[in-house]
């Protein structure tokens, strides 16, 4: 960035409004901290929960079920009620060389100098062509997100059949927005053998909406003039090819963290989720640069994001009374067929910071005997209810107390 801009300074620069950033924020403000900014590129602060409206968020974090759009608007409140800086259209596009973030926003370009930086920047869908789907490239192919804004912030009806391709908790929710919009989902397929989400959540949709469920089953292609007219399905147990007429085709799940920011400051990312990679007190590898919520992972639930934030921020305000930045970390390293565990190490030695861990396999294995140990001692051991690719298993965290500081990698595996 060149040229005289505007600096500011602050205690803590919060990027992402979402679900995570808002409590994060709100958490700040009530240990005490100064000047906290919330950077957020939307029109308005939220997060994802604020384009949709159907019930079930906050029984985590609220302790009350409500619609997506009440739900960001009550962290909206809580933020700006503990005395958080909401700044909306501004968007953090880099690093200066001191550490200070580049934004843009309608007023022009600016800088930000904080004693602390937490990333919330959350998570995306793969589009189609990150997908790699091959056909024709006709209009109706959408994201879950794209989705939910054209119905519910434009008004638009989508279209009148659609195939939904995955079956986690957001291919669901899209199921609930197609029909707000005057569409009806006439399948919705998965490769894995069975649904990712809750039991209730399968049963309800299947009353509802009798949408099949077609499981071991890929979209292979596309096709369609100027918009989508059918696509082609493909078994991958029997190699069974079939056509199915259909004028949309939601794409859902198949999360990317957007690490962008992370990747500028030169943080390391975990191989595994793809987002950054913390420690147990929400450290990044950067000094001054923390990540919580959805951009550590693939999507969990909002109040599972908004807890991640809360937790981070008490990292957050020890780093602004002084506690030093850690210069090592105990990794730890899951063996197949799990995929991942975040957070993905272990502050060494500090044995006060005791967060809640999340677990996930690479393929569905149900439940099953999981055991942390290091150098061939057991920290933990316990049954884990479900396990599978895209929704985590809560791991305890005061299992950490336990561990050497000088001590090798910590190894998480099925017993």
């Amino acid at each position: 960035m060149t040229g005289a801009v505007q600096v500011e300074r602050a205690d803590v620069a919060v990027v992402g409004g979402g679900p995570a950033g808002l409590a994060a924020a709100t958490a700040l403000r009530k240990a005490g901290a100064g000047k906290v900014v919330v950077l957020e590129r939307e029109s308005a602060p939220g997060g994802i929960p604020r384009h949709a409206r159907h019930q079930g968020f906050g029984l985590r974090d609220l302790h009350r079920s409500l619609s997506g759009p009440r739900y960001a608007a009550r962290w909206v409140e809580l933020a700006a009620g503990a005395g958080a800086d909401l700044q909306t259209e501004t968007q953090a596009t880099g690093w200066t060389d001191v550490g200070e973030l580049e934004l843009t926003s309608p007023r022009g370009r600016s800088l930000l100098g904080a004693r602390a930086i937490v990333l919330a920047t959350g998570c995306r869908e793969r589009p189609r062509a990150a997908r790699l789907v091959p056909g024709a490239r006709p209009q109706g192919v959408l994201t879950t997100g794209a989705l939910q804004q054209l119905v519910y912030l434009l008004g638009e009806s989508p279209g009148r059949r659609a195939v939904v391709v995955g079956a986690e908790h957001v291919s669901f929710s899209a199921l609930l927005t197609l029909g707000h919009g005057g569409a009806r989902a006439v399948a919705m397929v998965t490769e894995h053998p069975c649904h990712q989400t809750f039991a209730a959540f399968r049963a309800g949709a299947a009353l509802r909406f009798r949408t099949p469920l077609l499981t071991r089953t890929a979209l292979t292609a596309i096709d369609g003039d100027q918009r989508v007219e059918e696509v082609e399905l493909t078994s991958l147990d029997t190699g069974r090819v079939q056509r199915l007429a259909c004028d949309l085709v939601i794409f859902t799940a198949d999360w990317i963290p957007d690490h962008e920011l992370a990747v500028l400051a030169g943080a390391a990312l975990d191989p595994g989720t793809r987002g950054p990679a913390v420690d147990s007190a929400f450290h990044t590898t950067r000094p001054g640069l923390f990540a919580a919520g959805n951009v550590l992972h693939g999507a969990e639930t909002a109040d599972v994001a908004a807890l991640s934030g809360r937790a981070a921020a008490e990292s957050v305000s020890r780093h602004l009374h002084g506690d030093p930045w850690p210069t090592s970390r105990i990794p730890i390293e899951c063996q197949a067929p799990l995929h991942w565990m975040t957070p993905s190490a272990i502050v060494a030695p500090n044995a006060a910071t005791h967060p809640p861990f999340r677990l996930r396999a690479r393929e569905i294995l149900g439940a099953r005997q999981v055991e942390i140990g290091q150098d061939g001692r057991t920290l933990w051991r316990g049954r884990v209810k479900r396990l599978l690719p895209g929704r985590s298993a809560r791991l305890p965290g005061g299992w950490t107390g336990a561990v050497d500081s000088d001590g090798g990698p910590i190894a998480v595996h099925i017993v």
